[in-house]
């Protein structure tokens, strides 16, 4: 009996999150719903890859989008997928890409997903 209860306890506090590949192809979908394309660059682990998300702007500048550090997760939101961008304002898309190449070194199991937006749209919930 002992064991189920602790189980039940597990059930209970911990949340489950979506596998990436859901995730990316819902946010795909969410993008082109709006009318913007958006493609997966890069295809990564399966159940809990990092995701990138890269906004280009069609004037040879773009944004990047990366997973939010741990610390910035709300505790009522735990599972949800929260992203920082790493510059206030749009970049050279080449410094995009050479941090792109760098976490791909880094951590061969993420996933680079593309779109494009002159609005430099995203639809991605920001940490705070």
């Amino acid at each position: 009996m002992q064991d189920w209860r602790s189980f039940k306890r597990w059930l209970i506090v911990t949340p489950m999150r979506l596998k990436s590949s859901i995730w990316v192809a819902a946010y795909l979908r969410r993008c082109q719903g709006a009318g913007i394309f958006g493609a997966v660059r890069r295809r990564g682990a399966e159940e809990a890859g990092a995701v990138f998300v890269k906004v280009a702007t069609l004037d040879g500048n773009a944004m990047l989008y990366t997973p939010a550090p741990q610390t910035a997760y709300d505790d009522t939101r735990p599972a949800e997928r929260v992203f920082t961008p790493t510059s206030p304002q749009p970049v050279p898309e080449q410094s995009v890409e050479e941090r792109l190449a760098k976490e791909i070194r880094f951590d061969p199991d993420a996933w680079i997903i593309e779109t494009e937006d002159r609005a430099g749209r995203h639809f991605l919930d920001l940490a705070r």
